[in-house]
């Protein structure tokens, strides 16, 4: 374990603490839309429902925390102000569908409490009952997510594309999730460097009030996509005051162990992992193909072996579903309660 870094948030350490020590991430999203009837080919992506099927991320959002999410992601992994501008919609317009991402994802929390009973929501702690924590995340895609065209999984953004490059394109788009209601903001499939330091700059810059996690991606589990080394990533994260957690996404499950330990080589701040299902992402076709993949059944049995590792927030990315998410909360559920006994 690093020596010297920066201590962990009593935001994270209260809230996992409430959890009973492990939180439940939510898991794919735009695959769920999908399933739900809703059509995603389009630069947007996920972020067209919220123009054209609020009540379908809604929905989304509910069967996650139905199925024991303790956090959920907004649909703003793909929204930014230039995407909507290119769109045809005004700068007021665009900044207004960031805030319904938040919007949306809160009434999803609201209207599942109302609704809860006490065997469905409640548990005991310390002797009294208490509702289960959920948090809503405000989702930050990477600057190749914008781009749609696939850069998200290889970091190649060209010399072009600079630090200030970076910071201008996220700078708006951050100040104003910060504002919205959102509980933290989760930085997502950062496939470089450059990226996670720029994120780190702006958060310091902008004196971003609310907590917030980075999570990168890999393709060989020893670094980012993009080649640059994960214990030089991780570091800047845990080098930043305003960043509570760090880990992984949309990486195949059998590279999640190897990537936990060298994580926490350099931090001592909460891992995070939601990997995807193991397959690989066709950016010319635009599609997911089958790798040496697993099925949910497996990706789950790997929980236990990740726990141990030191990861404490478990989740899904691509091509996840609600069922991965429920076998994933019913096998922390059972491995917490045999470490009280």
């Amino acid at each position: 374990m690093v020596s010297g870094s920066v201590q962990q948030s009593p935001f994270v350490s209260d809230f996992l603490q409430k959890c009973g020590g492990y939180a439940v991430v939510d898991g794919g999203f735009a695959t769920e839309l999908e399933r739900h009837g809703a059509d995603l080919n389009d630069p947007l992506w996920s972020a067209k429902c919220l123009v054209t099927s609020p009540h379908l991320v809604r929905r989304v959002h509910l069967d996650y925390i139905d199925a024991g999410a303790n956090i959920i992601l907004t649909a703003s992994y793909q929204a930014t102000i230039q995407g909507f501008e290119a769109k045809g919609y005004s700068t007021e317009e665009a900044e207004g569908l960031l805030r319904r991402s938040v919007e949306i994802a809160c009434e999803a929390r609201d209207i599942y409490y109302d609704r809860c009973t006490k065997d469905s929501c409640d548990f005991i702690d310390n002797g009294s009952t208490s509702r289960r924590p959920l948090l809503v995340a405000a989702s930050v895609g990477s600057y190749g997510a914008y781009l749609a065209d696939g850069s998200e999984y290889s970091g190649n953004y060209g010399d072009a594309v600079s630090l200030q490059t970076l910071k201008d394109f996220h700078r708006r788009r951050v100040q104003i999730l910060a504002n919205s209601g959102a509980d933290l903001i989760a930085f997502e499939t950062i496939p470089n460097k450059l990226e996670a330091k720029a994120y780190a700059e702006l958060l310091e810059e902008e004196e971003i009030h609310i907590p917030a996690w980075f999570s990168f991606n890999s393709k060989d589990g020893i670094n980012v996509v993009s080649g640059d080394s994960i214990l030089e990533c991780a570091s800047i994260a845990d080098s930043c005051k305003q960043v509570v957690a760090v880990g992984i996404n949309c990486t195949a499950p059998r590279f999640i162990h190897g990537l936990i330990l060298s994580v926490r080589k350099v931090t001592n701040k909460p891992v995070i992992i939601y990997p995807n299902s193991g397959e690989t992402y066709d950016a010319n076709r635009k599609e997911w193909v089958q790798s040496s993949g697993v099925r949910d059944e497996d990706f789950v049995s790997y929980i236990g072996k990740w726990r141990d590792a030191g990861a404490s927030l478990f989740g899904g990315c691509c091509r996840t579903t609600p069922n991965t998410i429920r076998a994933i909360s019913r096998v922390l559920s059972n491995k917490s309660s045999q470490s009280l006994n």
